[in-house]
This record gives structure tokens, C-alpha cells and sequence, in this order.
């Protein structure tokens, strides 16, 4: 099943005609397991007629010869079960397995796919667990659906047809039996819902701030204040505490009552079969009342059987409507059938753009025009929250203009798969991300297979990062830790940088990337960047302003507006907003 056709299943307001979507195509398979766990099951509601006739052996005193034919019958029985139950196993593991793939597949193409406004909202917390937890419950509640519901079919059908052709008079209390129960299950499984909902909202706002304690860990420290961090997960996790705590009791209670309501019922069932038989009210062996009490068993067990699935079913059809909050978002970047694009020369041009928040009335942009020549170097100055960090999204792709065009060689990039834009475009933000991996995959990410070991070191030396890398126990083949935690600001910098000249793009986005460094730091970055930069058309966000005095061309931008451009002797002459802003930053 393709992960367009896993998307496609999804409607969180009919959950279980989702699942159903979902096992269509491997419906065959499931067929094929359902018959083989009839066989493997065939002990279960065969059993007490062997039983019964050993005991009719003994008591109506028969042939000896019974004995051996049940014998074999035991030994047939048991012996296919395992094979059988090993096959249906397998047969049903590979049918769930395939789907779980299937739904961790289409959640990480659909998050690929998402807009960053999506993103910006939307907890990362919350997302690994859609894609872990919430399709481990759905792969769960199947599995014991077709474990637990398959039994239950076949202890109904099987126990009810022996006792329709063995002693028809007794199905009246099997079929008292089965609508209590299903009147039974459908109360809890309501009331089940509700707690697993809540349980399930609990656990999630627990892991989202539990990651975001994790993430603030320094911050903590530096200041001393572990115990306030833990007073706020504190009090989350007494929340989920209670929750959990319903939840069991819902869980507890129910189980307890079914298993008090139907032992009293068997009780009762060889009760009236030992009465009608003694009084002559039926024609009854003592075997066929063994073989009763044990069909009343199985049926109460098959009831069990539901009832111990309703949970786990109301926590998997509580996570497909969890994972549909992100496979039916219609916040998609407006790529798909749009034609693409196979080369950039990189003349960028904003006319008239502007953009505002959905949750702003105000532009965050408003009336920007600007045009960037093949291998020019603009930079946008400005206070902290004027556009600049916005202007850059926009060139990226990452937000579209409200209104108004952004043109890459001429072409309106809103008619354009901006994903064939961005493979010509590099962005080396003010902190770097750097994934667990050798610092090979890191610098040579998405492109491992076009490039060799001479390409990477060649970029590392322009990237003025050869030489602490060269040191590393394992050179190239060093693993850098989570978020590449072994190495400095200035170090993941560098390679970031690297990993720009590997890509070779045409536009270049330099979104703050220096402002985080220490002085030594900034300098080897700076010079790596002044390489990266040559015959590329550049965008620089500029923090310190130092480092755009040589730019072509200088936007300066206050609430959203350019209010002055051009060269830094320029603008400095102006005596605006950028000559105060240099003349703070000198004062620092």
C-alpha cells in the first residue's frame, strides 16, 4: 500500500471504517490467517466432546475401544496445533508489521510534505509520538483483535453447533448469553473511550513537557532551577498518575464483574443440566454435562476475550484519529503537479511581497521589492523583529507572500515545485544542525553516493574545518554524537559551511550564521564563508554588521518595511537607522 493510499484511508470521524481501509488490500492474507487459526483453534470446542465421551466411557460403563479412538483424536487435535499456530502467527505478523511500516511511512512523507506553519504549531514531542506510540496501539489492537476476536468467533460458532446437534435444548442459555454480553461491551467500550481519550491527551502533554525539560536542561542549571523544572513535570505526571489510575479501574471493575456474572452463569448452567437430567426433563449423559460446563467456559471466556480487547481497541482507534490530526492536514507546500525546475543562474527578485501570520493582523513584511544579480551579495539589517528572519523564509520557500511575486530567474516561484528550487539553494543558519553520524554523512548529507572522500576533504579545507577533523580519533569516520554534541559552535558551523560547498548551490542563505560564535571562531567561519560565498548570489541576515560591509548592496528594515538601501559607506553617509544601528554596535 502506498503512503498516498495510507493518507488517502484516513477519516477521523469513522476510525473503523479507517482500519478497514487500511487491511483491504491485504484482506486475502487475513482470510488465509483466519482459516488457519480455525484449525490451530479446532482443541478448544473439540475437546469437551472427546472429554465427554472419556467420561461416558467410565460412567455408562462403554467399550473400552472408545478409549483409543479418543486417544487419537487428542493426539491429532493437539499435534496440528502447532504448526498451525506457528503459520497463523507468522501469516497475521507480516500482515500488521507491513501496515505499522506502512504508517510510520506515510507519517514521515506526510510531515516531509507539511508546511513550516504546521510545524511552528505543532509540538516535535507530539509528532514522535504519533509516529511511534500512537502506531504501536494501532498495530496492537489488531493484533489482539485477531487473536482474541478470531477465538471468540470460533468458540461461539464452534460451541453452539456441537450443542445444537448434541443437546439443542441448552442453547437458550448461550443465546441469553451473547446479547448480555454484547450489551455489556458496548456500555464499557463507551466509557473506555472516554478514559483512554483522556489517558491518551495526558501522556502526550507529558512527553511534550517532559522534551522541553530535557531541551532547557542548561538553561536550568545556569540559573538554578532544577527544582521549579521539576515542579512543573511534577504535577504533569501526577495528572497522567490519575488518569492511568481511571483508566485501570475502568479496566479492573469491568473485568471483575464479567468474570463474577458468567462463573455464576456456568454454575448454573450444570446445575439445571444436572437437575433436568436426574429428573428425566431432558435425556442427558453425565458426559454431555461435562461437555456443557466446558462450552460454557469457552463462551464466558470468548466474552472475556472481547472485554479484555475493548482497551486496547479504544487506545488504537484513539490514536488513528491522533494520527490523522497530521495525515489529514491540508497544510501542504503546494508542490504536487506543479513543473520544476533544472537549473538556477540565481537572479532573485521580491516585488511588492508582503506577508503576515494567520494569527497577526499586522504585516510581518509589507511592500518589499528588491532584485539580487547572479553572484551579488545583498544583506537585510534591522532591530530584532523587523522581517529579516521572515524575508529569508520567504526566499526559501519555507512561507509564501501574502501578496505580491518572488521571481528566481524570471519565474514566478508560486506556479514551481519549490522542492526542485531548493536543490540549488543552501542555508547555513546561526545554529547548525548536525545529526548522530560520522561527520562524513553530516557534511555529505543527501549526496553521500555522489561524492568521494578527496570531494569531502576538499570542502573541509575550504571550510577551514580539515584541520580539527583531521584530528578526530576516526578523521571523516568519527561519529559526532547526538546533535553533534562533541564538537563546538564553531566546529558544526564550519561543517555546516562544508557541507554548503559540497552541495555547490547557486543561492546561498546566510541567516545569522556568525552571531553565536566567539571571536576566534567567527574569524575561521568568516573566512570559510568568504569562499562559499564567490560567484554565488547571496542573501545575508545580518546581525553584526561587521561582517556586511563588503555587500553589494544593503537593505535595511524596520516593523516589516525596507526604510534605506545601498552600500555600507552609503548608508553610513545617510546618517538613518543603519548608522545608528553601526554606531551601537561599536559602543558594544
Amino acid at each position: 500500500m502506498k503512503h498516498d493510499d495510507v493518507a488517502a484511508a484516513f477519516d477521523h470521524t469513522h476510525p473503523f471504517r479507517t482500519l478497514g481501509r487500511l487491511l483491504r488490500p491485504r484482506r486475502g492474507r487475513l482470510a488465509f490467517a483466519f482459516f488457519l487459526y480455525g484449525m490451530k483453534h479446532t482443541p478448544i470446542w473439540l475437546m469437551p466432546v472427546v472429554i465427554g465421551d472419556i467420561v461416558d466411557v467410565l460412567v455408562l460403563q462403554k467399550d473400552v475401544s472408545h478409549l483409543g479412538v479418543d486417544a487419537l483424536l487428542v493426539l491429532v487435535l493437539l499435534g496440528q496445533n502447532l504448526p498451525m499456530n506457528i503459520w497463523f502467527a507468522m501469516t497475521l505478523s507480516k500482515v500488521l508489521r507491513e501496515l505499522e511500516a506502512g504508517l510510520r511511512g506515510a507519517l514521515s512523507e506526510r510531515v516531509q510534505m507539511l508546511s513550516i506553519g504546521f510545524w511552528n504549531r505543532m509540538n516535535v514531542g507530539t509528532l514522535q509520538s504519533k509516529v511511534v506510540r500512537d502506531v504501536e496501539n494501532i498495530e496492537l489492537a489488531l493484533r489482539q483483535a485477531g487473536n482474541g476476536g478470531f477465538a471468540a468467533i470460533f468458540n461461539f460458532v464452534g460451541a453452539i453447533t456441537v450443542t445444537a446437534i448434541r443437546v439443542p435444548e441448552f442453547l437458550i442459555f448461550f443465546l441469553i448469553l451473547v446479547p448480555t454480553a454484547g450489551i455489556v461491551m458496548v456500555f464499557t467500550r463507551r466509557r473506555l473511550n472516554e478514559h483512554n481519550e483522556t489517558y491518551r491527551a495526558a501522556v502526550e502533554e507529558m512527553g511534550i513537557r517532559t522534551t522541553e525539560m530535557m531541551t532547557l536542561v542548561p538553561v536550568t542549571r545556569a540559573h538554578g532551577l532544577e527544582k521549579t523544572a521539576l515542579q512543573r513535570v511534577r504535577a504533569l505526571y501526577d495528572s497522567t498518575r490519575d488518569a492511568a489510575l481511571r483508566l485501570d479501574f475502568a479496566n479492573s471493575s469491568f473485568g471483575a464483574t464479567s468474570w463474577v456474572i458468567f462463573n455464576f452463569a456456568n454454575a448454573s448452567c450444570v446445575l439445571v443440566a444436572v437437575w433436568a437430567g436426574r429428573t428425566g426433563r431432558i435425556d442427558i449423559t453425565a458426559g454431555e454435562v461435562v461437555m456443557l460446563s466446558s462450552y460454557f467456559g469457552v463462551l464466558a471466556s470468548a466474552v472475556v476475550m472481547l472485554a479484555d480487547l475493548a482497551p486496547n481497541f479504544a487506545r488504537g482507534i484513539a490514536s488513528v484519529r491522533s494520527i490523522a490530526v497530521v495525515l489529514e492536514s491540508p497544510e501542504l507546500e503546494p508542490n504536487i503537479g506543479k513543473p520544476t525546475v533544472g537549473s538556477v543562474d540565481g537572479k532573485v527578485e521580491f516585488k511588492n511581497v508582503k506577508f503576515s501570520y494567520p494569527d497577526s493582523d499586522e504585516n510581518a513584511v509589507s511592500g518589499v521589492s528588491l532584485t539580487i544579480e547572479p553572484g551579488q551579495m545583498i544583506a537585510i539589517a534591522g532591530p530584532s523583529g523587523c522581517g529579516k528572519s521572515t524575508l529569508a523564509n520567504l526566499l526559501i520557500g519555507f512561507l509564501r507572500p501574502t501578496s505580491g511575486q518572488i521571481l528566481i530567474d524570471g519565474l514566478e516561484t508560486s506556479n514551481l515545485d519549490y522542492r526542485s528550487i531548493r536543490r540549488f539553494i543552501s542555508v547555513v543558519p546561526q545554529e547548525s544542525i548536525m545529526f548522530e553520524g560520522s561527520v562524513r554523512q553530516n557534511v555529505a548529507y543527501g549526496i553521500e553516493e555522489d561524492v568521494n572522500d578527496e570531494q569531502v576533504m576538499a570542502a573541509l579545507r575550504d571550510a577551514n574545518a580539515l584541520e580539527f577533523v583531521e584530528v578526530l580519533p576516526e578523521g571523516l569516520n568519527t561519529d559526532i554524537g547526538p546533535r553533534g554534541f562533541t564538537l563546538s559552535g564553531g566546529q558544526k558551523q564550519r561543517l555546516a559551511i562544508a557541507r554548503a560547498i559540497l552541495r555547490n548551490p547557486r543561492i546561498l542563505v546566510l541567516d545569522e550564521a556568525t552571531s553565536a560564535l566567539d571571536a576566534e571562531s567567527e574569524f575561521l567561519v568568516q573566512q570559510a564563508l568568504n569562499r562559499l560565498m564567490v560567484g554565488r548570489t547571496t542573501f545575508v541576515i545580518a546581525h553584526r554588521l561587521s561582517t556586511i560591509k563588503d555587500a553589494d548592496c544593503i537593505y535595511v528594515m524596520e516593523s516589516g518595511v525596507v526604510v534605506e538601501s545601498g552600500s555600507h559607506e552609503t548608508l553610513l553617509q545617510h546618517n538613518g537607522l543603519y548608522a545608528r544601528l553601526h554606531a551601537t554596535a561599536l559602543e558594544d
